[in-house]
């Protein structure tokens, strides 16, 4: 009989205990999920890099082209073929290290897919990536209760909370009921018993077990469950603080993530515009090609960061995603 709840709050304690490591599974799922996500952008970030740097490549050769065409008209000076070397060399040296770095983030993803390490098929480049609709403004602080780390911690509390009725509930006597025999029945026996049809008269009484002498560990007990309460408390309300600081955090990066390649993208727009201009000038023979290596190295100096700013500010999605426990929408 448990008139002073102990098996009712150890009941209690057991489930939020079932419901915290339900909890802790959503946590590694939206990790994982998450961690696919920012990692397959980053793979989508070296493959623009890669292209830009082919492309730089390519359009250098023809540069190198054109400077040895002028050298044997006597246009060009042997100078003028070395400067536009450089920018030719410099892009085919980063080719291979963007090439190990696809690699390796590829098989990072494979490993994260329970895969073996393997290539990993493309969809639409980042170029063509389609951001979701920007976060709106007014989002309720509720919907933080959606972290499965919040969730988790809470039924920690509660469970914590639950072993000290547990604890107290050891101060007070065990109340069992024993047959006429002297024979203590289990619930199964005892039910069976009552519903046979054979079962007849049967006389109950009650017996109390009372602690007497426990040389104060019951107390113990009582102290160490209220210190673990106060621990999980303090971690709860840590959880919290740090669920506001990952929205925080996120909420800026996106912001300034998304200037930064506003404000790229019009960098490059106008790099390219004085390459552009640069070479007719060096056509013209107004200007050396030192102005025209400037600007070409430049442009995809700028052009690589670009890539670099779109892939951040779909990393910084994932980070919002992630620290309100799957985005802001239902």
């Amino acid at each position: 009989m448990d008139l002073f709840g102990r098996l009712r709050r150890a009941t209690e304690a057991a489930r939020a205990q079932l419901l915290a490591t339900e909890d802790a599974q959503q946590t590694v799922i939206l990790t994982l999920v998450s961690d696919v996500a920012s990692d397959y952008f980053a793979l989508l970030q070296l493959d623009l890099e890669l292209q830009i740097t082919r492309d730089t490549v390519q359009s250098q050769q023809s540069a190198v082209k054109l400077t040895d065409l002028r050298l044997s008209h006597g246009v060009a000076t042997k100078l003028d073929v070395l400067q536009a070397k450089q920018v030719l060399d410099t892009a085919n040296a980063q080719i291979p290290d963007l090439e190990r770095q696809i690699g390796q983030e590829e098989n990072a993803i494979g490993i994260l897919l329970g895969n073996y390490p393997q290539s990993v098929r493309r969809g639409r480049p980042l170029v063509q990536q389609p951001l979701p609709p920007e976060a709106p403004p007014g989002m309720p602080s509720s919907l933080l209760a959606r972290r499965p780390d919040i969730r988790q911690a809470e039924q920690n509390l509660i469970a914590a909370n639950a072993e000290i009725g547990v604890a107290k509930a050891e101060f007070f006597p065990q109340i069992s009921l024993t047959g006429s025999g002297g024979g203590v029945f289990g619930r199964s026996s005892l039910f069976s018993s009552l519903m046979s049809s054979h079962s007849g008269v049967w006389a109950y009484e009650a017996q109390a077990a009372q602690p007497i002498f426990t040389a104060g560990a019951l107390r113990g007990n009582l102290r160490l469950a209220e210190s673990q309460r106060q621990q999980e408390l303090i971690a709860y309300k840590q959880a919290i603080q740090l669920a506001f600081r990952d929205v925080s955090d996120a909420l800026i990066g996106y912001q300034k993530y998304h200037q930064v390649r506003v404000e790229q993208e019009v960098a490059v727009e106008d790099l390219r515009d004085t390459v552009s201009t640069s070479l007719s000038r060096y056509r013209g023979g107004i200007t050396t090609y030192l102005e025209v290596l400037d600007g070409q190295r430049s442009l995809f100096s700028a052009e690589l960061t670009l890539a670099q700013a779109r892939g951040s500010e779909y990393q910084s999605l994932v980070e919002l995603y992630k620290a309100l426990g799957g985005g802001w929408q239902q």
